[in-house]
């Protein structure tokens, strides 16, 4: 009978332990928080890019690149379902804080894709960090985002797109070293991305040898550019550079020829009005402009599986530089969420952000679309590779970019 009893309080024993310690078994800590998925709830990812106005081709694009990402992964991941959700961030810094600010005070957002713009980076992203999320650009540009010394306000921050160190540089050595231009103007609209890229330009042409005659600046709503290409002419540049985006640059494009002094002047533009909607906008003014702009020819193999699909699934061609490079962020995430999320036994899944950021920050030879991806500790992760593309009638005519490049430093 005492052996009997005693059996029977170790057999308890074990089930009281037992019982303890399935909850401490999937208890996931982490500095930052944990994100709790339950068995049938979706792993929601979410976008803030720039959606409407004349820049919506931008967000279009890159939206599109995350949804095949989605479409590739089965809709699933780790047997969840993905849930796509996103806010509009306008291209500038008013709609980067509504959105940041909306989507922050979301908790079941496990990771975000964006932003679009720079301008809308720079105050949206220390609201993002603050909230413990992180977030993946496809298309910010700016150096400052990346710096070493960028402070804990973007410790949530990484890119795809590449620096516009690299961008500024290769628009600079196509003009002096590809067209022999020896003085050169830039315009710019106060953006984060346009003033930053515009400067190394101007850097790298005086560096090469050339002469910088004038470093103008525009607002994005502007509409009569004539003033400011006219104090241009003065200056007797043979190219003007000027990455801005695609309403401005439409007015400056349609309007440099009608100014005295800019008849013969070559027009180059970069990456942020590298569109079809662009060509709407500056009409045959665009013909036999040049562009700076990722070097499509670079990407990996898979690039024209996915152009491929993108036909199928929305029946026309990307609209955009940028739609690769968001699908490289959100593989990306769904590599690092499974890297890091852990499933206890009801099924309901755990997700630590600062698992999550470091998981991201650690990328390293991740085999993109864009090329091999390498994070560094400030989150540059592209294999930057940029390219110059000159406008054709047929490009104007039909609304497509051109698609080989004109030339590249490589």
């Amino acid at each position: 009978m005492k052996s009997l009893r005693l059996l029977s309080l170790v057999i308890l024993a074990t089930m009281l332990v037992s019982a303890a310690c399935g909850p401490k078994a999937v208890a996931y800590e982490d500095k930052i928080g944990v994100v709790t998925i339950k068995p049938g709830e979706p792993i929601v990812i979410a976008y803030w890019f720039v959606v409407a106005g004349p820049d919506a081709s931008l967000g279009t694009d890159t939206k599109r690149g995350i949804e095949i990402a989605i479409d590739d992964k089965g809709g699933k991941l780790l047997g969840f379902p993905i849930k796509l959700i996103g806010e509009d961030s306008a291209c500038n810094a008013e709609g980067g804080v509504a959105a940041a600010t909306k989507l922050a005070a979301n908790p079941a957002i496990i990771a975000l894709v964006g932003s679009n713009c720079s301008s809308e980076a720079r105050p949206g992203v220390p609201i993002l960090t603050k909230a413990g999320m992180v977030t993946v650009s496809p298309s910010n540009t700016a150096p400052f985002l990346t710096d070493p010394n960028r402070g804990p306000d973007y410790a949530g921050y990484l890119r795809t797109a590449h620096n516009d160190k690299v961008q500024g540089a290769v628009a600079a050595e196509f003009a002096y070293k590809q067209m022999k231009v020896t003085k050169a103007a830039t315009i710019h609209d106060g953006s984060p991305y346009a003033e930053a890229l515009q400067a190394v330009f101007a850097e790298t042409f005086k560096k090469l040898g050339g002469t910088i005659t004038a470093q103008e600046a525009v607002a994005p709503t502007d509409t009569d550019m004539r003033p400011v290409l006219t104090k241009i002419a003065a200056g007797k540049p043979e190219l003007l550079y000027y990455p801005i985006f695609i309403a401005a640059g439409g007015h400056v494009t349609r309007q440099a020829k009608q100014v005295a002094g800019m008849e013969k002047v070559t027009l180059m533009g970069a990456d942020g009005m590298f569109s079809p909607d662009f060509y709407k906008a500056a009409g045959d003014a665009a013909v036999g402009m040049y562009h700076s702009s990722p070097d499509f020819s670079a990407f990996a193999a898979g690039y024209k599986d996915f152009l491929d699909k993108h036909q199928k699934k929305y029946g026309e061609k990307p609209l955009a530089p940028f739609h690769a490079h968001a699908y490289d962020a959100s593989m990306m995430i769904f590599a690092a969420i499974e890297k890091v999320a852990k499933k206890g036994p009801d099924g309901t899944l755990y997700i630590g952000r600062q698992a999550l950021r470091d998981a991201l920050f650690a990328t390293k030879d991740f085999k993109g679309l864009t090329g091999n991806l390498t994070c560094s500790p400030s989150g540059d992760c592209a294999d930057p590779r940029i390219a110059v593309y000159q406008t054709t009638a047929d490009n104007v005519k039909n609304l497509v970019m051109p698609e080989t490049p004109t030339w590249k430093p490589y």
